[in-house]
């Protein structure tokens, strides 16, 4: 009887870590010419790892896929558009995609629209990517402690993506048809 209201107490207290160790997941829309444009993102904490996380001694490199990072926590960052999108010279179809993020070089980081979805944030599948895109590169004015999309319309038929975390922010324009 002890040893299973011990093993009951381990099971849940190790759930309890578990679970407090996701990150809160999050959703940012926006609407852009009658088109509807989704990022569904589950957003990572610094916690006190400033200037810890990016290079190559940083957290993320021990990543598996590093240096392809998966722009979020848990399940894979979902893309949805309501409509074609024209990122740069890249076409993505209206669709649900996964975006990671290219961030080999700290300063120059590339967006990747990859069309595996569902799956679990660290499984990267290079074949299946739609392609890439560079990122406009800025930092923010304070330290971003919890990692935050932004989607914006920019009048026009036109929209700007904002991925911000820790020293960084990372955007892209895109337009909507």
């Amino acid at each position: 009887m002890r040893k299973t209201i011990v093993s009951i107490s381990l099971l849940l207290g190790a759930l309890t870590f578990a679970s407090a160790q996701q990150s809160p997941p999050s959703t940012e829309t926006v609407s852009i010419g009658g088109k509807t444009v989704t990022v569904k993102y589950a957003a990572p904490s610094v916690r006190g790892r400033e200037g810890k996380l990016f290079g190559k001694d940083g957290r993320i490199a021990s990543d598996p896929g590093y240096p392809v990072w998966r722009a979020g926590a848990n399940a894979a960052t979902l893309l949805t558009a309501g409509g074609t999108l024209q990122i740069g010279s890249l076409s993505v179809p209206a669709g649900s995609y996964t975006l990671f993020v290219n961030i080999e070089d700290p300063n120059n980081w590339e967006l990747i629209v990859n069309k595996q979805t569902g799956q679990w944030g660290l499984r990267y599948d290079k074949s299946q990517d739609l392609g890439r895109v560079k990122m406009t590169m800025s930092k923010p004015a304070a330290m971003v402690e919890k990692l935050k999309y932004t989607l914006a319309d920019a009048g026009g038929g036109k929209g700007k993506l904002t991925l911000e975390w820790e020293n960084h922010s990372a955007s892209v324009s895109f337009t909507v048809k």
